[in-house]
């Protein structure tokens, strides 16, 4: 179903100034955390979220972060165009389905085809010939040859990261492999997880490298909804290990990659530059697994329940984490990236994602002072179909990708592409 303008609505958890408490002055930097018994700063002023009425956080010194004591009030409004002017320019065409950019340098750019290929565009021209293609990539509707992430020491160890679905014994599961760029081919150097639940649909398959240097990966409830919910299963779950694979020993859970659960499908998330806290797009219900619609902003604490499958939408329960921001009719977001340049100095610190279902580039402005406030909410004005990954290039530039070819969207002339977006 293709969302026009005119029906798209969205719920905006917003904090309503004349509720708030005074601010707690917090001193140290880190994640938000959610029922961690580790020594942090708690703040008492309220239940932001409907999260337990404990939360703990840490923030960076001498930031003052005002919490409501009462459940953010829930506003509709349509969403707004952006009145920001850019040029539109393809970079390459005729990919399947691109999933995921990375930049090696300012002139050369890696991409992922759900196929299996990771495909390199130098100077604006696409190679060819695949610098890798996986055998045993399982292609399946939402599976396949997924999220690509350069390693934090990149420049000098050529390092990079994919995630791909591949089937074993009839049963689908995602892998993580670590590469080596040879610069005119790739090579594969070893496992990094696997086994991580998969299917043809809620196949997560996201990895970047945090600020804190290690891995984070998107697991969807791979249709086991239920096991979202679960500790002892990696369904519906944001993941994060170290760098080989073993786990952080300052994971919230013992033992476990589990960062945080409860999370339905995401397929993208990035740090605040300003603060350093985590956000994350989520795709909620189509139908068959509850009501459609519910795509989600979430802000992630530590160990956070984020509800799938107990609460949706505007559903609150306590002990889950509520999004701050509910899309009904969907927009599918499948991917999430904060703007850090001043190319687009409109555009400085805004939170983008492109949309599948929603065909287009979101954008969310985040207060600087309270992370639980969202100011603005608009749509990039293009019109180019379906839109999966959005990424900052080296020169400030916004790239991004279509997937047209994905079995979900209208064919137009040279799918699949990669657009350029530069100031006017």
């Amino acid at each position: 179903m293709k969302v026009t303008m005119s029906k798209i609505t969205i719920i905006i958890c917003l904090i309503m100034t004349l509720t708030i408490f005074s601010g707690c002055e917090i001193s140290a930097a880190g994640p938000l955390r959610a029922n961690s018994t580790q020594p942090m700063v708690l703040i008492k002023t309220g239940t932001p979220l409907n999260t337990p009425a404990s939360t703990l956080a840490i923030l960076p010194t001498s930031t003052v972060i005002q919490i409501p004591a009462q459940i953010p009030t829930i506003v509709r409004t349509n969403l707004s165009v952006s009145t920001v002017s850019f040029n539109l320019e393809v970079i390459a065409e005729g990919l399947f389905v691109p999933w995921s950019i990375v930049f090696t340098g300012p002139d050369r750019l890696l991409v992922s085809e759900r196929n299996g290929s990771i495909r390199e565009v130098a100077n604006q021209k696409l190679n060819p010939t695949p610098l890798i293609t996986f055998s045993s990539v399982a292609v399946q509707q939402e599976a396949g040859l997924l999220g690509l992430a350069l390693d934090p020491d990149y420049k000098n160890n050529r390092f990079l990261y994919a995630c791909y679905t591949t089937s074993k014994n009839g049963v689908l599961v995602n892998r993580v492999v670590k590469l080596k760029d040879l610069g005119t081919s790739i090579v594969e150097v070893g496992m990094i997880i696997d086994d991580v639940p998969a299917s043809y649909n809620h196949a997560g398959g996201r990895i970047h490298f945090g600020p804190d240097g290690k891995l984070y990966l998107t697991a969807g409830d791979a249709l086991q909804k239920n096991l979202a919910q679960d500790l002892n299963a990696l369904n519906g779950k944001l993941l994060r290990i170290n760098s080989d694979g073993s786990i952080p020993a300052d994971n919230p859970f013992n033992n476990s990659p589990i960062y945080s659960y409860g999370n339905r499908n995401s397929e993208g998330f990035d740090w605040n530059p300003v603060n350093n806290l985590l956000y994350e797009t989520e795709n909620g219900p189509t139908g068959f697994d509850g009501p459609p619609g519910g795509d989600e902003i979430n802000l992630i604490q530590v160990g956070g329940n984020y509800g799938w499958p107990l609460v949706s939408h505007t559903e609150k329960r306590d002990g889950t984490i509520s999004p701050l921001v509910e899309f009904t009719p969907a927009v599918a977001p499948g991917s999430g990236m904060f703007y850090r340049s001043s190319l687009f100095p409109q555009f400085t610190n805004s939170f983008f994602f492109g949309g599948l279902e929603g065909e287009g580039i979101y954008r969310l402005v985040i207060s600087k002072e309270n992370p639980y406030i969202i100011t603005l909410i608009e749509k990039l004005n293009i019109n180019v179909g379906r839109v999966r990954d959005v990424v900052e290039g080296p020169d400030g530039s916004i790239y991004f990708t279509t997937s047209n070819r994905d079995g979900r969207g209208q064919l137009r002339a040279g799918d699949d592409k990669i657009y350029r977006i530069t100031p006017k």
